[in-house]
């Protein structure tokens, strides 16, 4: 029998539809209910291409002995994170302060009036590893509610009111931070960047779009013949170089998957996000700017394949995610992490005849024994199977096999080819097709930017009708919504929605300028600063609620798997004061600069989107306004030439003209 969850449009809320656990979503009435029978709540938050919420799902969830204890003690709620993204950094932050780490799926148990007492991630069903078995902590927690209330409830509002007051901590009035941190922020890319393998740190290994743009931002504010912008674009370069050839780049299809398990950019964590492949198109596109080499290209046009093939809904928007788990055969039960996307020998020879499996074999690393080393899968899970990843290049291929360089690339071709209709034929992986605002703003100014840099009309019309349907579907003419399926969501946008969106039609505006997408984003930019803005935090905010109570109030401020909303609102703000002319903007930004002059000083890694930001202030906007009609020579320069601060708009005549500051010139090349 389905629960209350079956009402609900979420994938995630929907997968769970059918547990045993009497789950509710999130509301005011699952909380009268914990009042009026004086119950603990429990919470738990994840998301439907979630490993390890798909794990403790089959371990307790679906489980109906562990669904008795729950229901026979709690209330318990499912919130889809994605969904919520405010109710989720609210308590991940009390599990953070708590025990050290955080994750999903988060598991927190709530007092009737949303104060956490205790909470952590996964939780195995019977003791082990360390970690307490799910049903032993749910006996627990209950008995020291009927016993021991007063001491649960006294925990709860302390560390309420500590996480309260450090959200309170307003940043202190500062001036903008200096031209040292540039410095500061390369100085700890180097110590962190791994020389050889690429990337920064060690395992697991995160694309981090954010810091690799900043520092191709850093190498043209540098000059690339200068140490400093020399060592930048070295880091930069060798990180995009290296995930393009790993694993985590997916060789047949395109895209990028979640992140690596290993230094090596080898095997992956093999979910897809809508957000990655946005970011990462737009790294490679300014990688491709900087060297010309056709890789990076390549490698954008891959993504960009990938979002209009597979995440591309049929309204024209673009689906959340694609899950790292699937079924091995149609036949099977249990679906496998990575069983979609890997190979084994055998099969690579059944496809394709000897001499082409051979090449591309060798070309991507397969072995009979799978290619995964022993330290990226200490668990055997890929035992036999083949993540591809590029091994070999084209011309030692050459060398090896007798042939020119154009036979082994036909070769490959044609071999991917065939793999990748053979693939389309296994279980497919679930598919989020949730439509999440901030993402979409990420991919409509991925493709528009995309449609501007390689001239690209199809991409240019794609992000036109994903723009068009936010605005269709997802803004009433005076709010903007967080998600839809099926129907619009009823959860107002965050900040990140309206950020994400605003520069996402930025970048629209230079493809499709008589399209008023400017305008939009003038208009969505008023509504953030009148409904999100926090005078005293000196930021945008979200404030989640329980009823009347406001639960926490949250100010983002890392870049992190997303940029935080805070600092792309500063990039943001300085673009439209210049494609504006309006001062206002700009004094905003200043605020938002000044507020960050703690963390780029203190923690540069943190923030590298608004040490672009801050990079932009001080050396201002290029605003270049483009006429229709412009000489090819022209059009291709602008096309190819790397400009990280410049905004694009309709222009007169014959001319294309580069304002900076004060001054406006002809742009010839």
């Amino acid at each position: 029998m389905p629960n209350a969850l079956i009402h609900e449009t979420s994938p995630y809320l929907l997968q769970h539809a059918n547990n045993p656990v009497a789950w509710q979503p999130w509301g005011e009435a699952a909380f009268a209910q914990a009042r009026a029978g004086n119950q603990l709540v429990f919470l738990s938050i994840g998301y439907s291409t979630c490993h390890w919420c798909h794990v403790m799902e089959h371990e307790s969830f679906e489980n109906p002995d562990i669904a008795r204890v729950m229901n026979e003690h709690f209330i318990n709620l499912k919130v889809d994170r994605e969904e919520r993204p405010d109710l989720d950094a609210t308590y991940m932050a009390f599990v953070q302060a708590s025990t050290g780490q955080g994750g999903w799926p988060l598991s927190v148990w709530l007092t009737p009036d949303g104060k956490a007492v205790f909470g952590g991630t996964y939780f195995p069903p019977i003791d082990s590893h360390g970690r307490p078995g799910f049903p032993r902590v749910c006996h627990e927690l209950a008995r020291l509610w009927r016993d021991d209330r007063a001491r649960l409830e006294t925990s709860a509002l302390e560390m309420s009111e500590h996480l309260k007051r450090r959200a309170d901590c307003s940043p202190p009035p500062s001036d903008l931070a200096g031209p040292q941190v540039c410095g500061a922020f390369l100085d700890f890319c180097q110590r962190r960047f791994d020389g050889e393998w690429g990337g920064f740190g060690g395992a697991p290994k995160f694309p981090r779009p954010t810091v690799l743009r900043t520092l191709m931002q850093l190498m043209e504010r540098f000059g690339p013949d200068s140490e400093a912008g020399a060592s930048a674009w070295s880091m930069a370069e060798r990180t995009l170089r290296a995930m393009a050839l790993g694993g985590m780049h997916d060789h047949l299809g395109g895209g990028f998957h979640r992140y690596s398990v290993d230094r090596y950019w080898h095997v992956p964590h093999y979910e897809k996000m809508l957000y990655d492949q946005a970011q990462l198109a737009m790294a490679y596109l300014d990688g491709w700017q900087i060297s010309h080499d056709p890789a990076f290209c390549q490698v954008a046009e891959g993504i960009f394949a990938y979002l209009l093939e597979t995440l591309r809904d049929a309204d024209g928007a673009f689906h959340a995610a694609e899950d790292a788990d699937s079924l091995p055969t149609p036949a099977a039960i249990r679906k496998q992490e990575g069983a979609f996307w890997t190979w084994g020998i055998t099969e690579i020879f059944s496809l394709l005849d000897a001499r082409d499996a051979t090449i591309f074999s060798a070309a991507h690393g397969v072995k009979a024994t799978g290619n995964a080393r022993p330290d990226s899968d200490p668990h055997g899970a890929l035992n036999g199977l083949n993540t591809l990843f590029r091994a070999l290049p084209d011309s030692y291929l050459a060398g090896m096999f007798a042939c020119p360089e154009a036979e082994i690339r036909d070769s490959l071709h044609a071999a991917a080819k065939i793999l990748l209709e053979a693939r389309s034929r296994r279980p497919l992986p679930h598919r989020d097709d949730k439509i999440v605002t901030a993402w979409n703003g990420l991919a409509i100014g991925a493709l528009a930017r995309g449609a501007r840099v390689l001239n690209r009309e199809d991409l240019a019309a794609a992000a036109t009708a994903a723009a068009s349907f936010i605005r269709r579907e997802l803004w009433d003419g005076e709010s903007l919504f967080r998600s839809f399926r099926v129907r619009r969501g009823a959860v107002p946008a965050f900040p990140a929605d309206y950020v994400l969106l605003i520069s996402g039609l930025l970048e629209l505006h230079a493809v499709a300028p008589a399209d008023d997408w400017l305008g939009w984003a003038q208009t969505l930019q008023q509504r953030l600063d009148a409904g999100c803005w926090d005078a005293a935090r000196s930021g945008y905010v979200m404030r989640p609620t329980l009823g009347d109570n406001t639960l926490s109030v949250i100010r983002e401020d890392y870049d992190g798997a997303e940029p935080s909303p805070n600092h792309l609102a500063a990039e943001n703000l300085l673009k439209l004061a210049s494609l504006l002319d309006d001062r206002e903007f700009l004094t905003r930004a200043e605020s938002l600069l000044r507020a960050g002059t703690e963390i780029l000083e203190s923690q540069p890694f943190a923030a590298p989107l608004l040490l672009a930001a801050l990079d932009l202030h001080q050396r201002g906007v290029m605003k270049f306004q483009t006429p229709a009609a412009i000489a090819p020579a022209v059009l291709g320069k602008l096309q190819s030439t790397y400009f990280p601060r410049a905004v694009h708009t309709a222009g007169e005549g014959d001319s294309v003209i580069l304002c900076e500051g004060f001054t406006c010139r002809i742009f010839s090349g």
